[in-house]
């Protein structure tokens, strides 16, 4: 397999490394020399870092685009036209338009285009769909997210799209269905233009998901807790643990109890997520099969961020209907 790494910051460095592990043959561009000759220092050959990216589309089988979002659209675009199957780390674009246009040009290539929503190849997700899969909890009756902590703001998307999407695709993934209404409060604290804060109702079907994103808290915080009809799943990604909490109320006469029946550690295990992530993309581009997380998954998330902005604007619940095109 023969793969083209396009973007090498942060994020790029990660994916270089799992691709480097998976023994593909690596072909990466950036726009900086100065990543260029990092990646060859990392033993990536030198013929194979180029500035431009058109550059090596004839020489790979697939694309893993790793840059600033409002690039993705035209790169993923361009390489599918090109015949090459993509991966695309999220978001897949800025605006439900430029998403909806992608997926549309992955049918019309007959390309394979996988979104990075990685949540869904971690193992603690893994574990809870296990959990609801047995009846663990009973019918799931509301559900919260949180991914919040002090750190650097991202510079192309707001952190309702960069952190707060992890669990809009999540719960979609986890419920088995898709978000249908939002009501969502929405901050710019840092007056970048581009919001830091985000309290997000999502409505899947009659399951509402509580989520925040934000970057003021202290600490780190990677947690969801699912809360059913006979106890609740308490999950924290970071530090790979899930909890079922037995328990429920009875009614005693004119009174309710609420009983507690134990609590158990269930068993988190297996590969990192993003190696998990990038091994299934290559999987399906060799085997030619669809990809678990296509370019309607991704379309689906960035509807509910688009959502968000909307109710927070108006101050209203939005529906999902709202947004589809005329």
């Amino acid at each position: 397999m023969r793969v083209l790494l396009i973007g090498l910051g942060r994020w790029g460095e990660k994916h270089l490394r799992v691709l480097r592990g998976l023994g593909v043959e690596v072909w990466v561009s950036d726009v900086s020399p100065d990543r260029l000759a990092w990646a060859v220092g990392e033993g990536v050959d030198p013929a194979r870092a180029v500035p431009d990216y058109r550059s090596a589309l004839t020489h790979v089988d697939c694309v893993d685009i790793v840059t600033p979002a409002d690039n993705h659209p035209a790169l993923a675009t361009e390489c599918l036209e090109a015949g090459r199957d993509c991966f695309v780390e999220k978001p897949l674009a800025l605006t439900v338009a430029e998403a909806r246009a992608l997926a549309q040009r992955a049918r019309a290539t007959a390309r394979l285009l996988q979104v990075g929503h990685i949540f869904r190849f971690h193992p603690v997700t893994e574990c809870l769909r296990a959990a609801l899969a047995a009846d663990r909890i009973g019918a799931v009756r509301y559900a919260t997210g949180r991914f919040a902590g002090f750190k650097r703001p991202r510079m192309d998307v707001g952190v309702t799209q960069t952190d707060g999407i992890h669990y809009f695709d999540l719960f979609a993934y986890l419920l088995e269905r898709d978000a249908t209404a939002v009501t969502a409060v929405v901050r710019d604290y840092l007056g970048r233009g581009m919001d830091d804060l985000s309290f997000t109702t999502v409505e899947y079907g009659a399951t509402p998901v509580v989520v925040e994103a934000g970057y003021f808290v202290p600490g780190t915080h990677r947690e969801c807790v699912i809360v059913g009809e006979r106890g609740s799943l308490v999950a924290d990604f970071g530090q790979a643990t899930v909890a079922a909490h037995a328990g429920e109320h009875r009614r005693r006469g004119a009174a309710w109890e609420a009983v507690e029946h134990g609590t158990e550690e269930l068993k988190v295990a297996g590969e990192e997520p993003l190696r998990r992530e990038i091994a299934t993309f290559l999987d399906c581009v060799a085997r030619r099969a669809p990809t678990p997380v296509d370019a309607v998954a991704g379309l689906r998330a960035l509807e509910v961020v688009e959502a968000a902005a909307r109710s927070s604007r108006l101050g209203r619940r939005v529906t999902l209907d709202e947004l589809k095109p005329p």
